[in-house]
């Protein structure tokens, strides 16, 4: 038996299950149906959540919330923004794309200013993913080597007072 037949014989045989048992198949789409609805609302009242988080409520968030912070905070900015994989993501915790550019982005949510493994990391993110521009944002301030690589790197630094900014105006339209 190829595999094609046996998909062809494992549907057809989940076919006659559910319309064997008509009261099975009504249980079975609403609880796809509720489960579908159930994680929208879910996911609505966490960036609605996120949204209205003050730069206190950032200081205090995980570094991965940090990053879906961001992914809200951007999406709202206009950006299309994809939170790139926990582990292998080359240096970018984002992905941004406005147009016709895309834009690698390090959230760096730290206690102390950022330094120099931010600006390399993502300066090789740059590269790998193809992107036009790169981006390091944190909640804190930036080291002055940080400062001086991004510069020659061309990198934009997202400090804490323009993340505040860039909160404000977001919460403003909201």
């Amino acid at each position: 038996m190829d595999f094609f037949t046996g998909v062809k014989l494992g549907f057809e045989l989940f076919w006659g299950i559910i319309t064997a048992e008509p009261m099975l198949t009504l249980v079975l789409v609403i609880f796809f149906i509720g489960s579908v609805v159930l994680a929208s609302i879910v996911t609505f009242f966490r960036q609605q959540k996120l949204k209205k988080s003050g730069i206190l409520e950032v200081d205090k968030m995980k570094g991965k919330v940090f990053e879906e912070y961001l992914q809200v905070l951007l999406r709202n900015k206009g950006y299309k923004a994809n939170l790139t994989s926990v582990t292998g993501d080359y240096g970018a915790d984002l992905v941004l794309s406005n147009n016709d550019k895309k834009i690698v982005v390090q959230a760096k949510r730290y206690k102390k200013k950022v330094g120099l493994k931010a600006v390399q990391e993502v300066v090789s993110a740059k590269n790998y993913y193809k992107a036009d521009e790169c981006w390091v944002i944190t909640n804190n301030y930036f080291t002055a080597p940080a400062v001086k690589l991004a510069h020659s790197n061309n990198v934009l630094l997202i400090d804490r007072d323009l993340l505040m900014k860039w909160m404000l105006e977001i919460k403003k339209g909201a």
